[in-house]
C-alpha cells in the first residue's frame, strides 16, 4: 500500500500538515485496512482496546454508502466539485462520496483519487466510532454495516436511541428507529427516507 500517496492526498485536501494525533489516527486506519480489520484492535489515539468480532464495513455496507452518497458534481474534465447541503442550501458543503469538513466549501475541487482516498479514511473513522458506541453488544455484519452507513450520514451513533436499543438487544426496536432520522433543516427529505429504509432492511437481514 502506498502510504505516502494517501498522506499526500489528505494533506492536499486539508491544505495543511498533520498534528501528531492525526498522524497516529491515519496510520491506524491504514494499518487496519491493510490488515483487513477495518479498525485497529487498539485505538492508538486513546490507547483503549475494543474487543469486537466485527470492525470492518462489508461490501454491502460500502455499496449502500456509495449508492446514497453518490459522486455528484463531476465536471467534464473529471474533477469533482463541492455542493451545498440540500436541506440548508449551504453548510455543510459536501464533495466526493459525502465528505464534509472545515476544508470543504464553495469552490472546493478534488480529483477522483482524492475522493476515493477520503472515502476510505472516512469509512474507517466512522466504523471505529460505531465500534466504540456498541461496545461488546452482539452485532451481525449486516447490522454493523447498516449502523456505519447511518453514522456516516448523521454522525449520531453516540447519541441515537437506535444505538441504545441495539445495545439492549432490542433489534426490532432499533430497526424501527432508523425511520426517525429522515429530516434535514427541519424538513422530511425523500432521499433520507429512502436511505433509512435501505439501512433498516440491511440491519434486519440477519436477525
Amino acid at each position: 500500500m502506498n502510504r505516502k500517496a494517501i498522506f499526500d492526498a489528505v494533506r492536499t485536501m486539508l491544505r495543511r500538515g498533520f498534528t501528531r494525533r492525526e498522524v497516529a489516527a491515519l496510520d491506524a486506519a491504514i494499518d487496519a485496512a491493510a490488515a483487513g480489520t477495518g479498525v485497529s484492535p487498539q485505538d492508538t489515539v486513546t490507547g483503549v482496546t475494543y474487543p469486537r468480532q466485527i470492525a470492518k464495513v462489508g461490501p454491502a455496507g460500502l455499496a449502500l454508502i456509495k449508492d446514497f452518497e453518490g459522486l455528484a458534481k463531476v465536471r467534464p474534465d473529471g474533477l469533482v466539485e463541492a455542493y451545498p447541503d440540500p436541506g440548508t442550501g449551504g453548510a455543510p458543503w459536501t464533495i466526493g462520496w459525502g465528505a464534509t469538513g472545515p476544508d470543504i466549501g464553495p469552490g472546493t475541487v478534488w480529483t477522483r483519487s482524492e475522493c476515493d482516498a477520503r472515502l476510505a479514511i472516512d469509512v474507517a473513522r466512522h466504523a471505529a466510532d460505531v465500534v466504540r458506541a456498541l461496545g461488546d453488544a452482539p452485532t451481525t455484519q449486516a447490522q454493523f454495516d447498516a449502523l456505519v452507513s447511518f453514522h456516516y450520514n448523521t454522525g449520531a451513533i453516540a447519541r441515537a436511541t437506535l444505538t441504545r436499543r441495539h445495545r439492549q438487544g432490542d433489534f426490532a426496536g432499533a430497526a424501527a428507529e432508523f425511520a426517525r432520522w429522515n429530516r434535514a433543516g427541519g424538513r422530511v427529505m425523500a432521499g433520507l427516507t429512502r436511505r433509512r429504509e435501505a439501512e433498516a432492511r440491511l440491519y434486519r437481514k440477519e436477525f
